[in-house]
């Protein structure tokens, strides 16, 4: 579970005098649960900003009061229910053409006033579509739903309506054993971000705290450990300014 190549990478951004930014958001948040413990409990102890992209249809206080004393845990809207509307042979999708536009919007419309009512100054108005996927039509739209910013998985496009800030590295193997993919290509996953030559603003980190196996939160662990402190990179909450 060698770390050396990211070390590597974040060795050399310092030397030049640069600060790699990264990033850190986990899905599918509702309510307290022993994982979303663990979670808070990891982030707090390095100082690691963490934005939770709830699901606003099934979310209420008892998700708000136990986030109150958590100064590192900010909200973004995540759909509205996270169900899928797509049929049988396609992509999972909430968010997509399946149900006319003023129907989607309306629902995201709702929680985002359902998120921000709830968590105050832990909002932040960023939208995260469930599975990563949403219908460019919708996009010039968030706008005015009070919407500042999307985030989905790859590289950013370098044109959008909305300001992209995405998430490039996933720590869960879905197609395979669903548990944690291998510490040494997630960590060459992040120094492959750092050293590329069109590398994002901020490198966004990608996990699902209610499905991690011990193996993510060890890598988790090492992940901030090696970062955290380190002079070429710093971990942010991308959307403080939206």
């Amino acid at each position: 579970m060698t770390k050396s190549r990211l070390l590597e990478a974040l060795d050399k951004a310092a030397t030049a005098g640069n600060r790699v930014q990264f990033w850190l958001r986990d899905d599918d948040a509702v309510e307290p649960t022993p994982a979303l413990d663990n979670l808070l409990a990891l982030t707090k102890a390095y100082s690691v900003p963490v934005m939770l992209a709830v699901i606003p249809e099934d979310t209420g206080t008892s998700l708000s009061e136990r986030l109150a004393d958590e100064p590192y845990a900010r909200v973004a809207v995540h759909g509205w229910s996270h169900r899928n509307y797509a049929p049988p042979g396609e992509k999972k999708r909430e968010l997509g053409r399946h149900r006319p536009a003023e129907t989607v919007l309306g629902e995201l419309q709702a929680g985002f006033a359902k998120l921000s009512w709830l968590h105050g100054s832990r909002f932040r108005p960023m939208l995260v579509p469930p599975w990563n996927r949403i219908n460019d039509d919708l996009l010039p739209s968030l706008g005015s739903l009070g919407f500042a910013s999307l985030s989905v998985f790859g590289l950013e496009r370098s044109a959008s309506p909305i300001h992209l800030v995405n998430t490039h590295v996933d720590l869960m193997d879905w197609r395979g054993t669903r548990g944690c993919r291998p510490a040494e290509v997630l960590f060459g996953e992040l120094a492959d971000w750092i050293v590329r030559d069109n590398r994002p603003p901020v490198i966004g980190v990608l996990t699902h705290h209610l499905v991690h196996d011990e193996a993510v939160w060890s890598f988790l662990d090492q992940l901030f450990e090696a970062t955290s402190r380190h002079p070429g990179c710093a971990w942010i909450d991308p959307a403080a300014a939206s």
